[in-house]
């Protein structure tokens, strides 16, 4: 890879790592962090990120991707991308998922 391009994309990086650390800061305080949310996403961002979990909600549940494609009113290809997520059982998905599970 070319040095320029490592250099971009470790600046992004770390602009990540910077954004998850305000969301940590912030996760206390649920109007804030909605706020904040409804200020760094676009409208339609900010709608799609609960659709997303709803997607992975309905598959953990056994839903077929068709079945949960009809009632999310969403493209099959995002519930594919989700699908193919929660199918790593070590992936972010799956430690939310049980982590409130234990929760609940």
């Amino acid at each position: 890879m070319v040095a320029w391009r490592k250099e971009r994309e470790e600046e992004k990086e770390r602009r990540v790592e910077e954004l998850i650390g305000v969301i940590q800061k912030i996760a206390g305080d649920k109007d804030l962090l909605k706020a904040f949310f409804l200020d760094i996403l676009s409208p339609a961002e900010y709608k799609e990120l609960g659709v997303r979990w709803q997607i992975v909600k309905q598959l953990a549940v056994g839903k077929s991707q068709r079945e949960v494609a009809k009632n999310l009113h969403t493209a099959i290809a995002t519930v594919t991308r989700g699908s193919r997520e929660l199918a790593d059982k070590e992936g972010g998905f799956q430690q939310v998922l049980k982590k409130i599970a234990k929760k609940n």
